[in-house]
């Protein structure tokens, strides 16, 4: 016998329920519920009334077969600091909880010869709405026009431009060395130094590059002998930093490409007797924990990664809704900002 008025406040609702009450099939019910502008407003007003006394919760299997969406989204990866993989998660993470999507994580390298099939049978196999794609994969053209050829939704987190608005969350990481730039000339550095991150890497492009220009600006040079590559390592970091403080003139400053390397500088500072920052000024960017907790403190540009993921979560939402619109609306361009500690305060 079919359920009725009280008794129908007292079992738990079904979507059968709500079509039945307001006098509309399932899938008028479920246009609803995912926010399809389809419905007239009258109906969409006295489904969403029903729903709110019947007390309904769709679930996400039940959302997923009306709307022939999982509710899934997936990370693509390759990002050897566990703390940024950390904060981007729990960017997506804050997106998902509000909106009824679920996250799949998936390391993989990005120099895998077979990375472009691999990415495809990963979003197959797990059935994923969409894709935030982290660098340095992101950067993959060839998976990109894939992703476009399939018809799979996407959002890349870079550190330029290179893709259209909706597609795109950007780190400005040549505009944010200015600020480096400020710091050195302030501090009236005569002879800074930059330990580069690897040259595959977009981000250690734009972080050199925008150095470079930013101090030209200013009158300050660099010789050839003070840029010396690293590869985002602390080991590399030590090599790099014993090249650097083994020349005349010494430098006066470093800014290292990421913390880890920063770091690394500070600790063959310290071991050749030279004082952090009354001899050397040094400079990281990420602003992982350590760098608040070493001594000196580190000096670093800070990148809000927690606030890009969720930029990009957001994007990637609208896109898979087919709003295009609303996602070229979300921000996408954060700024990297310097964190001042001990490691440059000394007086200019």
């Amino acid at each position: 016998m079919a359920r009725t008025g009280s008794d129908e406040s007292k079992a738990t609702a079904t979507i059968n329920d709500v079509a039945r009450i307001a006098g509309v099939s399932k899938r008028t019910v479920s246009r609803v519920l995912n926010d399809s502008q389809s419905v007239n407003k009258a109906t969409r007003e006295k489904i969403l009334s029903i729903i709110e006394s019947l007390d309904y919760s769709p679930s996400k299997q039940a959302r997923g077969l009306a709307s022939s969406r999982s509710y899934l989204l997936g990370i693509l990866y390759d990002e050897p600091n566990a703390i940024v993989i950390h904060s981007v998660q729990r960017g997506v993470l804050s997106v998902c909880s509000d909106l009824g999507y679920e996250l799949v994580v998936h390391p993989i390298s990005h120099e895998s010869p077979t990375l472009v099939t691999e990415v495809l049978k990963f979003v197959t196999r797990s059935s994923l709405d969409g894709l935030l794609i982290m660098p340095p994969i992101s950067s993959n053209e060839e998976l990109i026009g894939a992703l476009r050829d399939k018809g799979i939704k996407y959002v890349r987190m870079a550190a330029r431009v290179v893709d259209s608005a909706e597609h795109l969350v950007i780190s400005d990481d040549r505009a944010a060395m200015q600020q480096v730039a400020d710091l050195f000339q302030q501090k009236a550095v005569t002879h800074p130094a930059i330990i580069r991150g690897p040259e595959d890497r977009m981000a250690s492009e734009e972080r050199y590059e925008g150095l470079m220009s930013a101090l030209s600006e200013r009158g300050i040079s660099l010789s050839p002998d003070s840029i010396v590559d690293g590869n985002f390592s602390y080991d590399s970091g030590i090599v790099a930093a014993q090249k650097l403080l083994a020349q005349t003139p010494r430098p006066d400053a470093i800014f290292a490409s990421n913390d880890q390397m920063a770091i690394a500088a500070i600790h063959v500072a310290e071991d050749a007797g030279i004082a952090v920052p009354d001899e050397l000024i040094v400079v990281g960017y990420d602003d992982e924990p350590m760098a608040s907790r070493l001594r000196p403190s580190l000096t670093t540009l800070q990148r809000d990664n927690s606030g890009m993921a969720s930029a990009a979560a957001l994007k990637l939402i609208a896109n898979i809704a087919g709003k295009v619109d609303d996602a070229q609306s979300i921000q996408t361009l954060f700024t990297p900002q310097l964190v001042t500690r001990q490691s440059s305060d000394r007086r200019g």
